[in-house]
């Protein structure tokens, strides 16, 4: 069993937590204030623009820990384009300011809907995982096996950059109401 701590009480944090929980992993949902972190698995479900609050408030707690970034950049202004350089991601970014964490790319390009019902339209749920640390994947991957859904490994960290384009289209997709909150794109693995 491993313990798992999600940063964030939103629809995704409640999502992913069901499905560590039903995995028979042990869960803590905690606010962005400063409690404290017991999860050797530690989930930003939250927005980008908290992350820097939460690396100023958690930083050192998160050192040794595996920190899985569900992060998609956008700017929240103009819903029009993302805040991370071209080459880039939010994923390198946190993972430039946590240095003594192993950072992990996941569940961007799911909606909690599709989290929580293990399905995108007639296909199963599948997450895709970047990272550098084969190990932390492969225990992320587990659990989120063990949950009930598929994981492709999407390949190192820097491949975090395309997760989240397509995060971001299929974010900007559901917004303007052109797929629906409980659909989004699926992977055949």
């Amino acid at each position: 069993m491993t313990n798992v701590s999600i940063i964030g009480t939103g629809n995704m944090g409640n999502a992913i937590g069901a499905i560590a929980a039903a995995g028979g992993h042990s869960v803590e949902h905690i606010g962005r204030d400063a409690q404290a972190i017991a999860g050797d698995i530690v989930v930003l479900a939250v927005p980008f623009p908290a992350v820097d609050d939460i690396v100023a408030t958690h930083g050192a707690a998160l050192a040794g820990k595996i920190v899985v970034d569900i992060t998609n950049p956008l700017d929240f202004s103009t819903f029009d384009s993302l805040v991370v350089p071209a080459d880039g991601s939010a994923a390198q970014v946190i993972a430039e300011k946590l240095p003594q964490s192993t950072v992990l790319k996941a569940f961007n390009t799911n909606f909690a809907a599709t989290l929580a019902s293990k399905t995108v339209g007639d296909a199963p749920t599948v997450v895709q995982i970047a990272g550098d640390d084969d190990a932390a994947k492969t225990l992320l991957a587990d659990i989120v096996r063990a949950g009930g859904l598929g994981v492709v490994d999407a390949g190192a960290l820097k491949r975090a950059r395309e997760l989240e384009a397509i995060g971001f289209l299929q974010l900007t997709l559901a917004a303007s109401e052109k797929i629906s909150w409980t659909g989004g794109y699926s992977l055949s693995a």
